[in-house]
């Protein structure tokens, strides 16, 4: 068994303007992280099929993301979200990379694997792109392994600085679908209390306050969090592996390390160890400082290689 990485060449074609956060940079680091480790097998991610989109998000969304993509320049969907020529690709190569890494994982060709490309996913809505946010990609990618792959419990553990409101909002009714987030509160986008629990029972928010470090996310996960999705007897766990609690990104302030996505990546594989026999997808999402998010996603692919290896 391996850890397989999918990347796309689209990911550099959705541009925003310049000073945007989610820039092309983001991915360049990722890359070059990426490409410092050896033995990873990499493959291309395709595009997301119709299908999985609209397990998700309706038919006239999709085609109205289509259509905003301009021909030239920038179209703006909301206050921080843009699409250039490109970026539906990009979109449709995301949700396609995260879809392609649970069909690697079910179908026994991975022990994990990690879906490296952009734009990012976990705030986009059923009706509503946000947050640098398209198609809700980890969400779209929980369903194909619920409804392609026949699972009956799959978790998806969100420890990006922001919560995940999208796919909150996508999994709220999914019964099968355990969702788990950690996050700074108060922040963007301003939802993910405590009191939000889904229509069974089956979301756990745990905010953080501003300035938390990693002692504080330890004993949040360790305690709260792992146990919760633990009791839940997922079949296969999915990250929304947000890097933006670093202490160094400009959006945030919350004051993780690098060895504390490290810690946090080996605790969530020891879960699946523990559950489901150690598959776990990884989906990228948020991370603004170019240096952290690269030592970031070195650290947490190295345990999955680790793992996986």
């Amino acid at each position: 068994m391996t850890t397989v990485v999918f990347t796309h060449p689209a990911g550099r074609g959705h541009l925003t303007p310049p000073g945007h956060a989610e820039r092309v940079g983001r991915i360049e680091a990722v890359e070059a992280a990426l490409d410092a480790i050896p033995g990873l097998e990499r493959r291309e991610a395709p595009r997301a099929e119709e299908a999985d989109l609209l397990r998700c998000h309706p038919e006239a969304y999709v085609e109205r993301i289509r259509a905003a993509e301009p021909a030239e320049g920038f179209a703006q969907l909301d206050p921080d979200t843009f699409m250039s020529p490109g970026s539906f690709e990009a979109a449709l190569r995301a949700a396609g990379g995260a879809c392609a890494a649970v069909d690697a994982v079910l179908g026994g060709e991975a022990q994990n694997a990690f879906s490296a490309l952009r734009p990012p996913g976990h705030h986009a809505e059923r009706e509503s792109p946000m947050g640098f946010c398209l198609f809700g990609s980890v969400a779209i990618a929980a369903k194909r392994a619920l409804e392609v792959h026949g699972l009956s419990r799959v978790a998806v553990l969100d420890f990006d600085v922001h919560h995940g409101n999208g796919t909150q909002d996508l999994l709220w009714d999914e019964a099968r679908a355990f969702f788990a987030s950690s996050h700074q509160m108060p922040l963007y986008p301003g939802t993910g209390y405590a009191n939000e629990r889904g229509a069974h029972g089956q979301v756990l928010n745990v905010p953080l306050d501003p300035g938390t470090g990693g002692e504080e996310m330890r004993a949040a996960w360790g305690e709260v969090i792992l146990p919760a999705a633990e009791a839940f007897a997922p079949e296969l766990i999915l990250i929304s592996a947000g890097f933006d609690a670093h202490a160094d990104d400009p959006l945030a302030g919350l004051e993780w390390q690098v060895e504390d996505f490290r810690w946090l990546t080996g605790a969530i594989c020891d879960l699946a160890e523990r559950a489901c026999g150690g598959r776990v997808v990884s989906t990228l999402e948020g991370g603004y400082d170019l240096q952290a998010l690269g030592a970031s996603v070195a650290a947490h692919v190295e345990i999955l290689k680790e793992r996986g290896g």
